[in-house]
C-alpha cells in the first residue's frame, strides 16, 4: 500500500469535543448532509456544532442492524488532558439534541448526561465515505466489541482514510491507523489502565499536527500516562510539558512524499507529512520557546 511509507503521528483529525449520535439505519457520505436527519435538522446541528467547536459522529453497534430501541444513545465528551471526560446521556429522537448545549463540552464535565468511567472505542466503518474503512475497520470493530462488549462503536468518518483501519478512544481522543485486531486489543487495554499505547498512533486530536508530532515522539523517550502530557504549539518549536515539571523541545519539519490517493478511488495528491527531527530535554529554568 503506497500510504505505508507515511508517518502516522501528526495525522488525526483535530478535535477537541465529540458528539457521537447513535443511528443505525444508513448513513450518507457525510452525516450532516441531510441524508440520514434531513437538510433542515443537519444544517441546524452543523451550525451548533461548528459554534460550539465541537465534531458531530454517527455511531452504532458492531454488525450492522437498523434496528434501534426506544431510545438512542449520545456520547459527549473533550479530550483535553487537563479535564478529559465522557458522558453518555439516552434521548428518544435526534431532535432531542437541540436541547442540548453543545458550548458547554467546551470544559470540564458539565453533568449533561452519566459519566463514563470505561474506554469508548470507536472504529471508522464508513462504507458511504472510503470502501477501505468499511472492509478493514469491520472486523477490528467485531473482534473488540468481543473483548470489550458495548464499550465498542463502529462510527461515521474520522479522517485519514488511507490509514484504514482507524480507531479513536474516548475522552483521549488518541487516534489510531493500520493497527490489527490483536494489536487494537492491546490499545485498549493500555488506555484503560491510564498508559498509551505507541504502535499505530496517529496522535491526540486535541493538538494540531505539530503538536501531536512532537506528543508522540516525547512518548517514544519517556513513560508518561494518558493525561500527564500538555503541549504548547505557539512557539516555532512544539514545547511538551510532564505534570512532574519536565519539559522537551521537539523540533519539527514538513517533508514531501510522492502523490497517493487519500482514499479509495480518490485522485492522486501530494502529501506533506509533519516528522519531529529532535527531542530534547529543556533545563528547569529554561522558558519555554527559547531558542536555546
Amino acid at each position: 500500500m503506497l500510504s505505508a511509507d507515511e508517518p502516522l503521528p501528526g495525522t488525526a483529525a483535530q478535535v477537541a469535543g465529540w458528539v457521537c449520535i447513535e443511528y443505525p439505519g444508513a448513513w450518507g457520505r457525510d452525516v450532516l448532509d441531510g441524508t440520514a436527519l434531513g437538510a433542515d435538522l443537519a444544517g441546524v446541528l452543523s451550525e451548533r456544532a461548528d459554534a460550539a467547536g465541537v465534531r458531530i459522529m454517527f455511531i452504532r453497534r458492531p454488525g450492522r442492524s437498523e434496528q434501534l430501541g426506544g431510545t438512542r444513545t449520545v456520547l459527549l465528551a473533550n479530550s483535553h488532558p487537563d479535564h478529559a471526560w465522557c458522558e453518555r446521556l439516552e434521548i428518544g429522537d435526534v431532535t432531542d439534541l437541540l436541547d442540548v448545549d453543545l458550548t458547554k463540552i467546551a470544559g470540564p464535565a458539565p453533568g449533561l448526561g452519566e459519566r463514563v468511567d470505561e474506554q469508548v472505542v470507536l472504529v471508522c466503518a464508513h462504507g458511504k465515505r472510503d470502501q477501505c474503512c468499511a472492509v478493514l475497520g469491520r472486523p477490528v470493530a467485531a473482534a473488540l466489541a468481543d473483548q470489550f462488549g458495548d464499550a465498542v462503536w463502529e462510527c461515521s468518518h474520522t479522517g485519514g482514510h488511507r490509514f484504514a483501519p482507524s480507531m479513536i478512544l474516548l475522552p483521549s481522543g488518541n487516534t489510531y491507523g493500520r493497527l490489527t485486531p490483536a494489536e487494537s486489543v492491546l490499545a485498549v487495554r493500555a488506555a484503560a489502565d491510564g498508559d498509551v499505547y505507541l504502535p499505530g498512533l496517529r496522535g491526540r486530536s486535541i493538538w494540531g499536527p505539530r503538536g501531536q508530532v512532537a506528543e508522540v515522539a516525547v512518548r517514544q523517550v519517556t513513560t508518561a500516562g494518558t493525561n500527564e502530557l500538555t503541549v504548547d504549539e505557539h512557539g516555532p518549536e512544539p514545547v511538551v510539558a510532564h505534570r512532574d515539571g519536565r519539559r522537551w523541545q521537539v523540533s519539527v519539519e514538513q517533508r514531501e512524499l510522492s502523490a497517493r490517493p487519500a482514499s479509495c478511488g480518490a485522485d492522486p495528491k501530494s502529501v506533506r507529512p509533519v516528522v519531529a527531527v529532535n527531542v530534547r530535554e529543556l533545563p528547569a529554568e529554561v522558558p519555554a520557546g527559547s531558542s536555546m
